[in-house]
């Protein structure tokens, strides 16, 4: 790929909205096409025509099935995109119910604000039928005498990180890293006499509690809050977090290390994902597939109950205390979450437990940073309930373990690209690159082009 030219059109500066574009000479390849998420998904800067022009574009590859990786396919499909789509099976499952949640929030937020969606269910349709599936581990050559492989990233079922091969040299975008040992998948792969690198830095300036902490402060927090007599809100986002929370919840009560507390699973789409999970095992972890093995439905267990339909959510006000609410969405900006936090959060005895990122302006982010008081739909909700938070369940690496992933092709490594991580988070995160393994590291500006020997 002598000369390829790699464009920052998304993910750069912020978390979200990753989408990147590469243009080999013959090819033109984009990885991810996201959504900008903080507020609600039909704003502004996902309305915004894309940069460059849709139809030329041959190739689409997506790195995993998160809504800030796919968000805005059908309206890359939408505005005239037409070539090939590309990822794992399992990301192609998760992406067909992802997608299909998304348009019925975009049409709802379409209506209210009296404007037409961005996106339709044609778009959706029309996406799936470009969409093509790649096994992980599998050499394919693409044209332009590219050849891609797909590696297991750790992050969520069906993850990749993407890595692209020509004339001995080879450009990896990471998509997300996962936090690993996680209690359901793969561990994150290493890097192979890597040229190029394009990561991500959610966490590149924080570190996590370790892996024992995290089950020992899940399990204190869900006890001190049935000793309260209360609720405890758990925002989960519907994909990965969910099914890693249930799991957890699942060896925690055979451990005895919590009490029988009814936990209500009050989310549609989580509910869905986790089916996707239950039949599409092949990429756990040795430990995960033992259990299941061994006869442990590792999603299910006598204390959970299945929240299903709205009239049933709303019977959860009557049930009695102390009980469990998960719910998304995960950032608390939309989802069944809304009104429960409306309804708890004003209540001593409650809790609310965060186990994931919550982004700059989301609901979420403004209750973990201390908030006395939380616009709620147009009331003003006081924060009386107890704020909690386990950052160890989150599915990003963290900071130190950023860098020693890096530092596995320091030898080889031309230039390392941090991106989708806010400033602070990406900055630091280069600096620590250079300081730690002598690798040159860089922070993209949006729109930025970069030129790559290959």
């Amino acid at each position: 790929m002598a000369g390829v030219k790699l464009h920052f059109y998304g993910g750069v500066g912020t978390v979200t909205g990753a989408n990147f574009l590469l243009e080999t000479g013959k090819l033109k390849i984009v990885v991810d096409c996201g959504l900008v998420q903080g507020t609600k998904l039909d704003n502004e800067e996902n309305r915004k025509p894309f940069i460059y022009d849709t139809s030329d574009v041959d190739i689409l590859f997506v790195t995993h099935a998160h809504m800030d990786h796919i968000g805005r396919v059908p309206k890359l499909v939408h505005d005239g995109f037409r070539g090939v789509i590309y990822s794992t099976p399992e990301t192609k499952a998760l992406a067909e119910v992802m997608l299909a949640d998304a348009l019925v929030i975009l049409d709802k937020q379409a209506k209210e604000d009296g404007v037409l969606p961005f996106y339709n269910e044609d778009d959706v349709k029309l996406t799936l039928d470009l969409w093509k599936m790649i096994p992980y581990h599998t050499v394919t050559p693409i044209g332009d005498s590219v050849q891609v492989y797909f590696k297991d990233p750790g992050h969520i079922l069906g993850a990749v990180m993407i890595e692209f091969r020509r004339n001995g040299k080879k450009l990896v975008f990471t998509g997300d890293l996962g936090n690993t040992p996680t209690p359901l998948l793969r561990d994150t792969e290493p890097l192979e006499d890597t040229t190029y690198l394009v990561m991500e830095s959610v966490y590149g300036d924080r570190n996590h509690e370790d892996i024992e902490e995290r089950r020992v402060k899940l399990a204190e927090a869900i006890n001190t809050s049935v000793e309260k007599g209360g609720v405890l809100l758990i925002p989960a986002f519907s994909l990965e977090k969910t099914q890693v929370l249930l799991h957890e919840l699942n060896d925690l009560l055979l451990e005895k290390k919590i009490g029988k507390t009814p936990i209500y699973l009050d989310s549609p789409l989580g509910i869905k994902v986790t089916a996707i999970y239950k039949r599409m095992t092949e990429n756990f972890n040795a430990e995960a597939k033992k259990q299941i093995a061994e006869g442990d439905d590792i999603f299910n267990f006598p204390e959970l109950h299945i929240v299903q339909d709205g009239e049933a959510s709303l019977e959860l006000d009557h049930l009695p205390n102390p009980k469990i609410i998960i719910a998304g969405s995960g950032m608390s900006n939309g989802g069944r979450i809304i009104r429960h936090e409306k309804k708890y959060l004003t209540k001593e005895n409650n809790s609310i437990l965060f186990i994931g990122y919550q982004s700059v302006g989301t609901l979420g982010r403004r209750i973990v940073e201390g908030a006395k008081y939380v616009q709620i739909g147009n009331e003003e909700i006081e924060v009386k309930a107890n704020i909690l938070t386990v950052s160890g369940y989150s599915s990003h690496k963290d900071s130190d373990h950023l860098v020693e992933f890096v530092d596995t092709s320091a030898d080889t490594l031309k230039k390392v690209f941090v991106v989708m991580g806010e400033p602070k988070s990406s900055l630091f995160l280069v600096q620590k690159i250079k300081d730690n393994t002598g690798v040159e590291a860089y922070h993209p500006e949006q729109d930025e082009v970069a030129v790559l020997d290959m």
